[in-house]
């Protein structure tokens, strides 16, 4: 078991470099601080690192979790240069934060953004990456999946209340699968802060939406050479009626590359949330796999 104390987290930060200057990436690292096992959680692209309390809580007696805020998201500073929010410059500040963690190694877990940013860092030479979880993501992206993020990210919204932001994150978010009244607002409370005036407003950036709509291809996105040069063990978790990673693609990534271990999550689209017990069995069972008690 977690000693006292360690299963609620430690807010944290870490000074990363850009082309444009430094800026400060918050991170909320859970379980024993000596503890040499790591696991890194990163969320999606509009999302922030609360997401992953439930997984983080169960899984921090045998891990150190450390879950970044993205540049740009909860926490986090913002980019002076909106088009520096692309792949290289969160692979960067991935590696920054690894340092800080003093791991040799660490195992990763990403949702959708947080997904292909651990994908390109286990595909890089001297990965510290030694075990990938890949939530809903993957090395190839339907062009109606950008789409429909390109239809929400970045617009300046602005809510009187929790219930009415509640509603629009029920309404975005339907995909997420069923959830109590108490986790959809979990979600909707993490994704918010309070302006002055009282009103509630994305916690993230806007500009983020700069950076996304100047690189959307033609057709769907792919990057495959990225994913075949994985060679660590690889979990690859998928929703059912997920529009973004198609079950052709998933079960490609069974045959290719570092040939994954496909699970596949009824009920849910674009993306699990890993609130639910049996989500959190997977991962938990695939990244205990061997280890020694």
């Amino acid at each position: 078991m977690a000693e006292p104390g360690v299963a609620e987290p430690r807010r944290r930060s870490v000074q990363c470099a850009s082309p444009k200057g430094l800026h400060r990436i918050a991170y909320l690292e859970w379980g024993d601080p000596r503890n040499r096992d790591v696991l890194v959680c990163v969320h999606g692209m509009t999302r922030s690192s609360r997401d992953f309390d439930e997984l983080a809580r169960a899984l921090c007696s045998h891990f150190r979790v450390a879950c970044p805020d993205l540049a740009g998201r909860g926490d986090s500073d913002r980019l002076a240069d909106p088009l520096l929010y692309v792949l290289p410059q969160y692979l960067s500040d991935m590696v920054t934060l690894i340092a800080r963690l003093d791991a040799e190694s660490v195992c990763w877990l990403g949702t959708s953004l947080g997904g292909v940013v651990g994908m390109a860092l286990a595909a890089q030479a001297g990965t510290p990456v030694k075990k990938l979880v890949l939530n809903d993501a993957g090395p190839a992206i339907a062009k109606p999946a950008l789409e429909r993020i390109a239809s929400y990210l970045g617009k300046p919204l602005s809510f009187a209340s929790l219930e009415a932001a509640e509603r629009y994150i029920r309404e975005i978010s339907a995909p997420f699968g069923p959830h109590s009244e108490a986790q959809w607002r979990f979600l909707t409370e993490t994704w918010l802060r309070r302006n002055d005036d009282g009103s509630w407003r994305p916690h993230y950036d806007l500009r983020i939406a700069e950076a996304f709509r100047a690189g959307m291809p033609k057709g769907d996105l792919e990057f495959w050479p990225l994913y075949d040069a994985v060679r660590c063990p690889t979990l690859v978790l998928r929703g059912a009626d997920s529009d973004l990673l198609s079950r052709d693609t998933a079960a490609a990534m069974a045959r290719r590359g570092p040939k994954a271990r496909v699970a596949e999550i009824a009920g849910v689209g674009h993306a699990p949330t890993l609130f639910h017990p049996d989500q959190i069995g997977i991962v938990r069972d695939f990244l205990l796999e061997g280890e020694t008690p």
